[in-house]
């Protein structure tokens, strides 16, 4: 006899999410985060020989985005610990349905979107962080790339700076592909160099009004020739050990 199937759920995205903002909010997860973030930077610091320059623009106040290369999955990691504050980022949504990673994840500043689905998603999770004066990571070359040149990138931390009111901070990271490739299951021995580049305001339109499409493109042009300056700056700190 054939068994009945029985439909699974429906996730509510929603929920899941401001779980999430409640979750990370509460005391006892910035405890952890610290935790996290002194115990990366005493073993992936040394074991990767982390050097950085300009880090202190990490520590502005108010909304801010951090807009670096995406190399590796390490790029986000060793990024945020390098600022005082807690730096928050958009994590697959399948990694908050276990309960205990759902916490981790949770405490360490991630909130949850669905990957795979329009980009409206995200960028409505960004702004709700953003509107909350917090700093966050967006790549603006989408998925991780290969190579020293920057790829083309897209209008979202311009979209959402010009929205939130945000700076937008370019970062070179050289290193971190040669430390965990993608594929890797181990990290390897390496050298990275981090460089923060000088803040930019966020784009605005004649009047203080919405910024045009025209001008969000602009924007990204100049945001993708500064994340070159840094890139090669760090490429730079490399050579010269």
């Amino acid at each position: 006899m054939r068994k009945r199937s029985v439909d699974k759920p429906a996730v509510d995205s929603r929920a899941i999410r401001e779980r999430a903002f409640v979750t990370g909010d509460r005391r006892s997860s910035l405890i952890v985060y610290r935790i996290v973030r002194l115990l990366i930077r005493r073993i992936l610091f040394p074991l990767l020989r982390v050097d950085s320059r300009g880090a202190d623009a990490l520590d502005l106040p108010g909304p801010t985005i951090l807009a670096p290369v995406h190399r590796s999955h390490l790029d986000s990691v060793l990024l945020a610990t390098l600022s005082t504050r807690r730096i928050r980022a958009l994590g697959k949504e399948s990694l908050f349905t276990v309960p205990v990673l759902r916490y981790l994840c949770a405490a360490l500043g991630a909130i949850p979107v669905r990957r795979g689905e329009a980009d409206r998603d995200a960028l409505a999770a960004a702004k709700a962080l953003l509107d909350r004066g917090e700093s966050m990571i967006v790549f603006p070359e989408g998925g991780r790339q290969n190579g020293h040149d920057v790829a083309p990138l897209f209008d979202g931390a311009a979209w959402l700076a010009s929205r939130t009111g945000a700076r937008v901070i370019p970062v070179g990271i050289v290193g971190t592909g040669d430390a965990l490739p993608e594929g890797a299951r181990f990290l390897r021995r390496s050298t990275v160099r981090i460089v923060v580049g000088p803040p930019m305001d966020a784009p605005v339109g004649p009047d203080g009004k919405r910024a045009s499409r025209e001008q969000l493109r602009g924007f990204t042009d100049d945001l993708k020739s500064s994340l070159q300056r840094a890139q090669d700056d760090a490429a730079a700190l490399v050579g010269g050990n």
